[in-house]
């Protein structure tokens, strides 16, 4: 059971100053989640443009830096289409990274997730398994990732709480079915703090940070992620309040 942080996903300055968009800023604020208690790293790749990118020499020195700064800890990477916008050039670059993060998220609701998968395969990179709903578990058991999987990323996007709730359940109903894995659960906004909760008390491991919402749980504005992690690692170990 481990905290994960997530720097950045694709937030901007304009969610919460603190948000790492440069390579540098990465850099500093894995380093700074590390110390807070964070187990692992999920970064988004950002140029010095502020940029998500998948381009191999800008990945190649954010996860040396990171690296570096944060050694035996597990830095993972988001492989999500929106990123390049195009699926040959996403294949492309993956094939071509040189300093290999230690693994990489895939979305199964993406249409091209089979070819991710299988260059990380390939590469010898593990991968957690992005799913939303419970039609990306039945995905994920369609084209085979289960078996080289590092852990099921369980991500509750909706923000009602019954639609997540229903969400939740459609993957309770199916995970006994799939290979037995870790598994990973969050939410968003105003779903982060609960989920985070319930992952916790079933045993998952879960993540927190700007990704996945800016607030802590009294309401107030976190001003890092060393926070936001500082608080999941609290309670974690300790009552909620």
């Amino acid at each position: 059971m481990i905290i994960q942080a997530c720097l950045n996903g694709g937030r901007m300055k304009d969610f919460n100053a603190a948000v790492p968009t440069t390579p540098d800023e990465i850099i500093a604020d894995a380093a700074a989640a590390v110390k807070a208690g964070a187990n692992e790293l999920h970064i988004h790749i950002r140029d010095a443009d502020g940029r998500e990118t998948l381009k191999p020499d800008v990945v190649d020195a954010t996860i040396a830096g990171v690296r570096k700064v944060c050694p035996g800890t597990l830095v993972g990477i988001s492989t999500g289409h929106w990123i390049e916008k195009d699926d040959f050039r996403r294949r492309d670059y993956l094939q071509s990274i040189q300093v290999l993060p230690d693994y990489a998220s895939v979305n199964m609701n993406e249409g091209d997730c089979e070819g991710v998968v299988r260059i990380l395969r390939d590469r010898n990179v593990p991968i957690e398994v992005g799913m939303w709903v419970a039609a990306d578990a039945k995905r994920a058991m369609e084209i085979g990732v289960e078996s080289g999987a590092l852990r099921y990323l369980i991500e509750i996007m909706s923000q009602e709480q019954a639609n997540a709730d229903e969400d939740l359940a459609g993957f309770d109903a199916i995970l006994p079915t799939m290979e037995a894995k870790p598994v990973l659960l969050h939410g968003l906004n105003v779903t982060k703090w609960p989920l985070a909760d319930l992952a916790l008390s079933r045993g998952y491991s879960t993540r927190v940070g700007f990704e996945d919402g800016k607030l802590l749980p009294d309401g107030r504005e976190a001003k890092s992620n060393a926070e936001i992690v500082a608080e999941a690692i609290r309670r974690k170990s300790g009552p909620k309040v």
